[in-house]
């Protein structure tokens, strides 16, 4: 399988590494006035360096909270130091996904041990006092970007508030296990805790990097913990005339290494008619099961027994953005 090209430099977080939360890579600064926690993580993979670009610049930028309290962290950074530019998808984990170990039975399970569980189990206290999170992510595969929104309305609903990516995906998770953007209260329709998951492009395009900014920039002036003036300059950029919101229906498990797609498939393609075969699984077809069906997130590039390969999708509905006003445009 052909590696894409690395377009953007990683950046050395080492000058971060003490944090000043007693938690490693992780800095929280509190205005001392009313208002949210909100969090903007990377890194929850290691080899998703937009984030940590985004991150490192705001960390370096010197950015404090008007307002609230703002936390910003690196997630996986053991595995982020195990980048390989000959081999850059094994830096994804070092044991296993830390975007799969997020409910408190496995937090407080402290017999099961691997390195992304103790990384969790360090942040876990920050993170159990954040409103609002966003966690920045990108794509094995070339294709547009997207708002993980989560299987809830509130998920929906902030991101229309946020206005891009473009397209915003409702879904209920990955069999694997629970990621952080569904932790307790951010998966709980009845709380006011609120998470976004961006997938910014593919992981080593430098418009992934442009796409983490804007939604970084764009989610603290949501939050009021900022205001415009006190973000880098130029990282907002103009939004695009339409969201559409897609629920995913159902994901496409791996049952073993013995599957293969139909065509070379990136990201939001749609199928117009059921019954389109799109992949086999162990010699068997794997077919649309409705009209307008819509691909999310194909790869194999991670592929192995229980693994989602694919997820699909159909369009609920589309919000128009051509009259909200753009004043923070660049």
């Amino acid at each position: 399988m052909e590696a894409y090209p690395i377009e953007v430099e990683f950046p050395d977080i080492s000058a971060h590494a003490a944090g000043n939360t007693g938690i490693a890579y992780v800095h929280t600064f509190d205005s001392g006035v009313p208002g949210p926690h909100v969090m903007i993580n990377a890194l929850t993979h290691g080899n998703e360096v937009c984030g940590a670009i985004a991150v490192d610049g705001l960390l370096k930028s010197g950015l404090r909270p008007r307002r609230g309290t703002l936390t910003l962290s690196f997630a996986n950074v053991d595995a982020y130091a195990r980048f390989d530019h000959a081999s850059p998808d094994k830096a994804r984990f070092v044991d296993q996904d830390f975007n799969r170990v997020w409910t408190a039975a496995k937090l407080d399970d402290v017999a099961s041990r691997s390195s992304e569980l103790d990384r969790a189990r360090a942040m876990r206290p920050v993170i159990d006092t954040v409103d609002l999170l966003l966690d920045l992510h990108s794509m094995h595969e070339k294709s547009a970007p997207l708002i993980v929104a989560g299987p809830l309305a509130k998920g929906a609903e902030l991101s229309g508030k946020l206005g891009t990516p473009a397209t915003v995906i409702q879904d209920e998770g990955h069999p694997e296990g629970r990621r952080m953007r569904d932790y307790e209260g951010f998966g709980d329709e009845a709380s006011a805790k609120n998470a976004l998951l961006i997938e910014c492009g593919q992981h080593w395009e430098a418009s992934a990097v442009t796409v983490a900014r804007d939604c970084t920039a764009r989610f603290l002036l949501l939050s009021g913990v900022v205001e415009a003036e006190d973000l880098p300059a130029g990282w907002i950029v103009p939004l695009s005339n339409e969201m559409r919101i897609v629920r995913v229906t159902e994901p496409v498990v791996a049952k073993s290494m013995d599957f293969r797609f139909a065509g070379p498939y990136t990201g939001l393609e749609t199928f117009d008619k059921a019954g389109t075969v799109i992949a086999w699984s162990d010699d068997q077809p794997v077919a649309t099961p409705y009209d307008d069906c819509m691909l999310v997130m194909p790869s194999l590039r991670q592929l192995r027994p229980g693994v989602t390969v694919v997820r699909l999708g159909r369009i609920e509905r589309r919000i128009d953005l051509t009259s909200r006003e753009q004043e923070h445009a660049a």
